[in-house]
This record gives C-alpha cells, structure tokens and sequence, in this order.
C-alpha cells in the first residue's frame, strides 16, 4: 500500500507539545553501553531533555528544537540487564514517561516473505513449531520485538506505525518467526535481553530497500516510471517505497546491526545481484552513522523457480555468496538443508528456528568475539580429475562429513556439458569426497545440489551444510571470517 506524504508534512509542522515516534515507548529495547538516540518533534527552539531510571538524580541529556521541530538527542545507556527501566522525556510543556524499558542488544531485521512469516505461519503454510514457540514465549521475557506495517511511498517519510511488544502468547504469533528465534537464541547465548525490528515486505526486490538517488544509476530501473503510471510494476516490485515508508523512518534507532533475508523476487538478475547489495549495505550504514555495523544474511530456500531442475536459483545463491564475500562486515548463512521434499513448490519453508538459530551464533563469533562458535561452513576449494574420477577437497570439514558414504547430490559432467549423477564417497584417511561418474567420460566440472530445489544432505561434524558449488567457480568465504581461504590442510 502506498501512502500519501500527510504523515511526514504532520511530523514537521509545528506542534504543541512533544510528540515521539512510534518506535520510542513502552517496552522497547536500549543497545547498551552507547549513546542511543531519541528523536521526536517539538515546538523550534524549545529544549528537551531526557533521562533513563539507571542515572544519577538530576542528571539528563538535552536538545534544542530545530527550526523543523525536529530534535535529536543521545542517551548514555549502561551494560544490559532483565530489570525494566524508565526512561523520562521533558519539555514544551510535556512530561513523559517511558516504562518497561530493556537494556540489552537491538538488531534490524529486514527483508521479504521469508523475513515477514510469523510464528502463526501464512494461509496452509505453517512454521515448524510455531506453536510451541507461541505457547512458551513468555520463557523467553528478554525478547522483545516491533513489527513495522507494510507500507510504500514514493516520497521519504518521517513517521511510521509499530510498538515494541512483549513476549508473550497474546503478541508471539504475530512476531517475525525469524527474528524471534534469532533473538531468542542470541539471548540465551549472551544472557541478555535482545530486541528486534522487524521491517520486511513480502515479494519486495532488493531494489525496494534502496534510496530514489541510489535507484536512478540502476540500469533497467525507472522509479519515475513507476511513480507517474508509464512502467507497470506489481506492488511489491515498486522500487524505493519501502526504504521510503518503513526503514527511513527508524533509521536513527540505535542497533547493533543488520539481519537480511531477500532474494526470491531478484531470481534471474544474479549478475546485479553482488555490487547492488553491497552498495545498499554500505548506504544503509550511512544513513545509520553507526559506522560499519554487521550485516548477516540468508541463502534464498529451495523452491521450484517453474522448473526445479532449473538452476536459476542456484546461480543466485552463488552470487549472494559473492556479495558476503566483497560486502565488508558480512556474512551468510547456508539453507541448503533446510527444506523437505515436499517444499518444492512453497516458498516458505518452515524451518526458520535452524535459521534464526545459525544467524545468532555468526553473531556471537563476529559480533560479540565469542570464540569456538560454529560458523564455518564447508565449502568447495578444489578439485583434480583424472578421467570419470575426480578428487574435490574442501575447508571448513577438518574432521569429516556426514555421512561418509554414498554421498547425495552430486553430479558430473565431461566436454559435453551433460550432467549425470555421480558416486561420491569420503576418503576417510584424506576426508576429501571422492566422485565417480563413467556416463560423463572424461570429468571436467562437478557440482552438488546445484539446482533450483534440492536437499543437501552433507554437512561437517557441527551439523553445518555443504554449501552448494560448481567446481568450475567455487565459493569464497565472507568478509567478516576474514575473506580468505584458510590454509590447506596438510596430510
């Protein structure tokens, strides 16, 4: 739905008396041990001043209204604790006060359906143990989350709808299933409370989250076009409306990074894919001015794209691996494993708690130093054939696959460029994977699951896939484990 620029000519005409944006309230959660800001409107050249439960008596933090009735000011926050807070904002005649605040780590999640799709599940399409999660979210009293409403304008604005909630039945079933099992693990493995902003659209376009002036150098995107009738576009394919409507306006809430989950509606634009991420990140960022804070992202889900053999989807996936690999302070995780059979013609796959849960321990690792979490993935280094044999070695697997024999998903191919399945097999002296395939002659590529749908069955000895490749490319590792191949094991 798009939305008239009224909200954001209300938000700087004058007012009366302090008005906040929605996003500062009850329940919201504070990123500790910084200065965390506070914004709303005012009478211009009046002072506000703010103060938080956890500080000195008399002691605050003021701002002077500017002249477009906007004030900005930073509140010092202590380190994170379960014990509510008040946080207390006073002038223009005005006296508020915010209760049951949190101090604790705040993430903003964004993205498309798969970010969106609450524990309740979409029509026919549930999430797996969304109830359980719904019936015993009140076990988990750190987890707090505001959903912003789905929105789109051509025109910035200023203000948008949304209210932290609490975790509890009554709120949980319309939570972000992935943004509450994140934060619901990342909580459990900090010991502190997490708050999450969830702002995804379903169907949106990468292009979707980007600024008009970012649109304009874009080949083959016309937001002008769209504005004034003269290029059709769905409504969730409109560009720049939700960066517009729903992240612009909590752009100055203070978080700890970004989680993504988006690429389903920019299947078959692989090659774009790379360089127009990173520079939505790096203009996100920006726009934040919290300097190069983390942003971790998800595998697009196994789905049949019109044809499941197809591999449409599959050259995406190995170009959002390129985008973690030049996007500084990133990282990706692998789904190859998390879909069942009959996922392959749902879009939604269920399992968003494996999701939400490998998201929060590449966070723990880079994020919060917390060393010896699981977060390298085994990957594809190189391979060696010799005929219809051929040796792939790999990193991330010091200690094995499993299983160790007869290895799903495998194919090769010889000069012909057909592809057959292939044996494979682990060497258990070398823990290489050995492939087998006579029907294509002489071996000159090998891939695994490198299709549109298909259930990787391989991980390493922590439970981490094997993340999809085609020996002809390979996949590199993502910025912020460092960027480079670790050394070869030696034998």
């Amino acid at each position: 739905m798009l939305i008239s620029a009224v909200a954001a000519l209300a938000a700087s005409a004058a007012v009366a008396e302090i008005q906040l944006p929605e996003i500062i309230g009850h329940n919201m959660v504070l990123q500790q041990q910084t200065d965390a800001r506070l914004w709303g409107w005012a009478t211009p050249g009046t002072e506000v001043k703010a103060s938080g439960s956890w500080m000195q008596p008399g002691q605050t933090v003021s701002a002077k209204v500017g002249a477009d009735s906007l004030w900005t000011l930073s509140l010092p926050t202590p380190a994170a604790s379960f014990e509510p807070q008040t946080v207390r904002i006073v002038g223009d005649g005005s006296d508020i006060t915010l209760g049951n605040v949190l101090i604790g780590e705040v993430w903003f999640c964004s993205g498309q359906s798969n970010m969106e799709m609450p524990l309740r599940g979409f029509f026919t399409q549930p999430v797996e143990g969304g109830g359980r999660a719904i019936a015993y979210s009140a076990s988990t009293p750190g987890v707090r989350v505001v959903t912003v409403p789905k929105l789109g304008s051509y025109e910035p604005q200023s203000r948008v709808p949304g209210a932290w909630k609490e975790s509890k039945p009554a709120n949980a079933g319309e939570f972000s299933a992935l943004a509450y099992f994140y934060a619901a693990s990342l909580s459990e493995i900090l010991g502190v409370p997490v708050g999450v902003i969830s702002c995804a659209y379903g169907g949106s376009r990468l292009e979707s989250w980007m600024p008009a002036d970012m649109i304009a150098t874009l080949e083959g995107e016309d937001m002008q076009g769209e504005r004034d009738g003269t290029v059709k576009v769905d409504e969730w394919h409109r560009v720049g409306v939700r960066y517009n409507a729903m992240l612009l306006p909590v752009s100055r809430y203070t978080i700890k990074g970004f989680l993504w989950n988006q690429g389903e509606s920019n299947v078959g634009k692989h090659e774009d894919l790379p360089r127009r991420q990173r520079d939505m990140v790096a203009h996100w960022r920006e726009l934040w001015g919290q300097g190069e804070l983390p942003f971790y992202f998800v595998e697009i889900p196994g789905w049949n794209y019109g044809d499941p053999e197809a591999d449409a989807a599959a050259l995406f996936r190995e170009a959002q691996h390129r985008a973690a690999a030049i996007t500084p302070r990133s990282a990706i995780v692998c789904t190859s494993d998390l879909v069942y059979p009959y996922e392959v013609a749902d879009i939604h796959a269920r399992r968003k708690r494996e999701i939400g849960e490998r998201l929060s321990w590449i966070a723990a690792a880079d994020a919060y130093g917390i060393e010896g979490m699981p977060v390298l993935y085994p990957h594809f280094l190189s391979m060696e054939a010799d005929g219809d044999k051929a040796t792939l070695r790999f990193v991330g697997a010091d200690s094995g696959f499993t299983p160790n024999q007869y290895l799903e998903g495998f194919e090769a191919c010889g000069a012909d460029g057909v592809w057959h399945p292939a044996q494979a097999y682990e060497g258990l002296d070398s823990r290489d994977i050995h492939i087998t395939c006579p029907e294509a002659g002489v071996i000159k590529e090998v891939r695994y699951c490198f299709k549109n749908f298909a259930q990787g069955k391989v991980h390493n000895m922590l439970g981490l896939p094997l993340i999809p490749f085609r020996s002809s490319v390979g996949t590199p590792l993502p910025t912020c484990f460092g960027g480079k191949q670790p050394p070869v094991r030696r034998r």
